[in-house]
Formats: structure tokens, C-alpha cells, sequence
């Protein structure tokens, strides 16, 4: 059963659910369950902190049939290759030209298992559908992923310097996000890290900041959407706190009845967000 005001699972249901196991620019990786299939988004952690993630929601990598891979990044890919050869029964999807620019520190992933998923296709596994769009980082050719099934639409958008107006559209009135806010833009100019570093992150090419999560959720959020989680925050310039509320106050600025209509969610470099109902 599962209570419906807040899509938290107490017991076994129909439908998919989502738990975000890890999200920061140190580590980043997300589990999508329906009936039919159990997946990942990225692996960015180590094979043994993913396994232990997993654990803390009840559930166990031996089902999982899938990883999704959005670009080469080592927060999103340190772990695939061990739960590839840990777990044959892993299909990794990813793009040719990701694929070419895995880091070696991945190690090898056993052909069989490899899959290729082109930019802006969709892929049909038996009851979830999964969509991929390309994203503007800098890496050989990142994208991103929303999942459908049954009636409902799961969207991940982080690691892109800006949300494009074909972006937009293509992820517009989801049921639910998981939505980059990597940095506080007054904390990254006056942090710690090299100006060169500074201006990647900063750039078209780079990440998202709070301001500009909040943007792009003004442009997307529809009727629809119920559940939007901040993700991808730099340890070193944001925090949760700072996220949540400049999100939430700018959101609730443009008239948007965030605690109302649909509830912004936390996301943790270490603990998995619990499981809920899309």
C-alpha cells in the first residue's frame, strides 16, 4: 500500500517509483522500478556505496536489468563498470560517442552488455518507455533521460550550462523532476576555486545554479507535477538549505503554489531519498 498524499511507499505497489540514490557533483545515481523493469541513471559512486544505497530502500542491484549513463563525468560513471562485471544481467546504454570517452578508470564492460542509445530517441523496454535529449556540458555528447510509464513522466535535468527553449519542451509537465542546482553564484565567485574552474561552471557549457534551476522550472512545471527534487549541489558552493529556499522563493514569486500544488525535495550526496510513487 502506499500513502497517497505524500507517494511514500509503505508496502508493495503497481506504478514506478523512484528513489534518487545520490545526487552531487561528487556522485550522482538514480533508481526507476516498474512492474516490468528496475533501472539506474549513472553510477557515480563506488559498485560497494551503490549496493549499499540500494539496500537502504529495500532493494538489491541482482534486479536490476539496466544503467543509463548521461555522459563520461567520474561522478557519473566511477561505478558502472564494476556492477557491469558484478552483474551480468546489466544492459549500460549510452551514445557512441560516451561510450568512446568512458575514462579508463572505469575499466572493461563486457560487449555483450553494452547497448547504444542515440540522442533524442526513444527506447521501449516492455511497460517504460525512456527518452533521451541532448543537454549543452562539456562532455563528447551528454543527454539526459525521462521515463514514462503508465500515464506518468519522470524527468532528470542536471549538468547542462542553460535550458533551451527545445529542452524545455521536450520535458515540459512532468509528474516529477529531479532538477540541477549546483551552486549559489555569490558563494561560487567568492569560493575557493580557480577562476579558470569558476568560469567552466559558470558557462553555457557548465551547470545550472540555483537562479537558473528556478527558471527553468517556471518554464516546465505544469498541472502535472507534483515532486520536484533539487539535485547535483556542489558541496563546496551550495547547500541544501540556501538551495531550497532560493528555489522556493523565486517559484513562489512568479505566483507558483509550491507546499501547494507540488513539493520541492532535498537530495543528498550520501543518504537515497526514499522511494515514492510518480
Amino acid at each position: 500500500m502506499v500513502k497517497l498524499g505524500d507517494g511514500v511507499i509503505v508496502g508493495e505497489d503497481f506504478g514506478m517509483r523512484v528513489s534518487v540514490l545520490a545526487s552531487s557533483s561528487s556522485g550522482n545515481a538514480t533508481y526507476i522500478e516498474t512492474p516490468g523493469h528496475k533501472v539506474l541513471v549513472d553510477a557515480g559512486l563506488s559498485g560497494k556505496k551503490i549496493e549499499k544505497l540500494m539496500q537502504s530502500i529495500g532493494r538489491n542491484l541482482t534486479d536490476v536489468d539496466s544503467v543509463f549513463i548521461t555522459h563520461e563525468h567520474s561522478d557519473h560513471v566511477r561505478g558502472v563498470g564494476v556492477l557491469a562485471r558484478r552483474y551480468p544481467q546489466i544492459s549500460v546504454y549510452a551514445n557512441a560517442k560516451t561510450f568512446a570517452a568512458l575514462p579508463k578508470s572505469v575499466g572493461k564492460i563486457p560487449a555483450d552488455q553494452l547497448r547504444l542509445f542515440d540522442m533524442g530517441a526513444t527506447l521501449t523496454l516492455g511497460d517504460l518507455d525512456v527518452e533521451s535529449f541532448g543537454v549543452s556540458h562539456d562532455a563528447a555528447a551528454p543527454q539526459f533521460y525521462q521515463f514514462h510509464h503508465d500515464g506518468k513522466t519522470f524527468t532528470i535535468l542536471t549538468d547542462t550550462g542553460y535550458v533551451s527553449d527545445r529542452m524545455a519542451g521536450t520535458i515540459r509537465d512532468a509528474d516529477a523532476y529531479v532538477m540541477e542546482c549546483n551552486h549559489d553564484l555569490e558563494m561560487l565567485r567568492t569560493g575557493p576555486y580557480p577562476w579558470p574552474l569558476k568560469q567552466r561552471i559558470l558557462s553555457d557549457q557548465g551547470h545550472l545554479s540555483n537562479e537558473d534551476g528556478a527558471d527553468a522550472l517556471m518554464d516546465v512545471i505544469g498541472l502535472r507535477t507534483k515532486r520536484i527534487y533539487l539535485g547535483h549541489l556542489s558541496p563546496h558552493n551550495n547547500n541544501k538549505p540556501l538551495a531550497h529556499l532560493t528555489v522556493a522563493s523565486l517559484l513562489a514569486q512568479q505566483g507558483l503554489a509550491v507546499d501547494h500544488d507540488f513539493h520541492l525535495y532535498d537530495t543528498d550526496p550520501a543518504i537515497a531519498d526514499p522511494l515514492f510513487v510518480v
